[in-house]
C-alpha cells in the first residue's frame, strides 16, 4: 500500500500507521477510506494527496 501526502500541509497518510486520530485503524488504504475523511491537519479533502 502507497502513502499519501497533503501538497497543502505536508501531512502525510501511511496506511501502515492509519490515521489514529481519526479512528482510522492500520491496514486502511488510502482509496479506502471514508468519504468523509479529510487532512486531520489542515481539512484538505483526499484530492489534495498525491502519493509519495
Amino acid at each position: 500500500m502507497d502513502s499519501y501526502q497533503c501538497t497543502i500541509c505536508g501531512h502525510i497518510y501511511d496506511p501502515a500507521k492509519g490515521e489514529p486520530s481519526m479512528n482510522i485503524q492500520s491496514g486502511i488504504d488510502f482509496s479506502k477510506l471514508p468519504g468523509d475523511w479529510h487532512c486531520p491537519i489542515c481539512m484538505a479533502s483526499p484530492d489534495k494527496f498525491v502519493k509519495v
